[in-house]
């Protein structure tokens, strides 16, 4: 090749010297598209626009096509699942034996009792934090306390004000439970310890003597022991309201291990998305869900996980292939699933989307050996353009003498 693509992009069709052949190779583009990956190839062509030489035979045919100004939108179809969200399992967390559980599809929110360990109810509470601990010392603080109170509050109870983030807290040593009422065997009263004093952290609630005290009343109306004490298990601290999805355990089985696993609420659809077309789909953006019946339910991109996990689309369910984000589609409507409580679904998302721009066929387009690419005038001259969005088979296309109508040719 005697000369560069990009010098005869400049030329005017006739400029070679008379009984040369001008002979030029052009290169394959391949382009994402939204329905997946389509290599498009042009083969050598001579300056009339005819295949030449060897290129003739199994080359694509060349055609000439108009650039149209249109209007352009990226879409991704994927395979989702219609269902309740992420699953979470509930165990129990402290010693003793099942003795009630809820049913599946039951839907239990905040206060409710979820089951029943040692005939006690065991209510749910809202938040991201479980007790781990015994509550049991004036001026305790931490996010644990901070649910106690959130949740308190949220039923109704006056708890009293809380101190403030970065303020300064007196935490004495002596316990809220009856072992604090004990009298000291010493004849003589021995002086009170001076207490420590404990700056609130950001998120921390603080565990207050007003709060003890409706922590006790709470306890005597919802059937539990009033002593002014949550620990470990007493409550289960989950994200919100929750549907039962299964139940794995029987009652008089010990409460240490996993007793059932919940979900949310609301119907939403999960979608695996290949961790390398993660720009390809933003929160917000709006999908179309195709059901098993052909019928079509609308939403928006709600979430978009942040670890992606290796999938396990191998047989024998092994890990290993492309690791994947989930996105979750929360449903406008849940009127045309309202039936439905899990089942298979096609979700089309739709992105970016270009008014009024310049388009071509993505087999019009020409790479240039010096970078960039070029569009093919029938005559045979060379355009430089700048490519834009890509969808439908088409790509978006600008630069000098480049119009609505302007032919060029393709691959076909």
């Amino acid at each position: 090749m005697r000369r560069s693509e990009q010098a005869q992009a400049d030329e005017p069709p006739g400029s070679a010297a008379p009984g040369k052949a001008r002979k030029r190779v052009v290169i394959a583009v391949a382009a994402l598209l939204t329905a997946g990956v389509v290599g498009v190839s042009l083969a050598g062509m001579r300056s009339d626009g005819k295949p030449s030489g060897a290129a003739a035979s199994g080359a694509p045919r060349v055609s000439t096509v108009a650039v149209v100004r249109t209007d352009l939108s990226s879409t991704l179809s994927l395979n989702g699942t219609l269902g309740y969200g992420r699953t979470v399992s509930v165990k129990g967390g402290k010693d003793g034996l099942v003795t009630q559980l809820p049913a599946v599809g039951a839907k239990v929110s905040r206060g409710r009792s979820l089951y029943r360990l040692d005939d006690r109810p065991v209510p749910v509470f809202y938040g991201t934090t479980p007790l781990f601990r015994p509550l049991d010392t004036r001026g305790l603080m931490g996010r644990d306390v901070k649910v106690v109170a959130d949740n308190l509050r949220a039923l109704g109870y006056d708890i009293g004000a809380q101190p403030a983030s970065g303020s300064w807290v007196a935490q004495r040593p002596e316990r809220t439970g009856a072992a604090s009422a004990s009298p000291s065997p010493s004849p003589l009263p021995s002086p009170s310890p001076s207490p420590s004093y404990v700056r609130v952290k950001p998120g921390e609630g603080v565990l207050t003597a007003s709060l003890i005290a409706v922590v006790k009343r709470w306890q005597t109306q919802v059937g539990m022991p009033s002593t002014g004490v949550l620990g470990a298990g007493d409550v289960a601290v989950l994200p919100g309201e929750v549907r039962v999805g299964a139940v794995q355990a029987q009652p008089g089985d010990p409460a240490t291990g996993t007793l059932m696993s919940v979900t949310g609420t609301a119907k939403s659809v999960s979608v695996a998305l290949d961790a390398t077309d993660v720009d390809s789909v933003q929160q917000g953006d709006k999908a179309t869900v195709t059901l098993p019946d052909n019928s079509e339910a609308h939403g928006a991109v709600s979430a978009i996980s942040s670890d992606a996990q290796a999938s396990s689309d191998q047989a024998g369910g092994d890990s290993g292939g492309t690791p994947q984000l989930v996105v979750t589609v929360s449903l406008d409507s849940t009127a045309a699933v309202r039936r439905l409580n899990s089942a298979p679904v096609r979700v089309q998302f739709t992105g970016q989307t270009k008014k009024g721009v310049l388009a071509v066929p993505v087999g019009a387009l020409l790479a240039l050996s010096g970078g960039g690419y070029a569009l093919q005038l029938p005559g045979g001259r060379l355009l430089a353009v700048e490519t834009g969005m890509f969808a439908k088979g088409l790509v978006e296309v600008s630069g000098t003498g480049i119009t609505a109508g302007t032919k060029v040719a393709t691959a076909s």
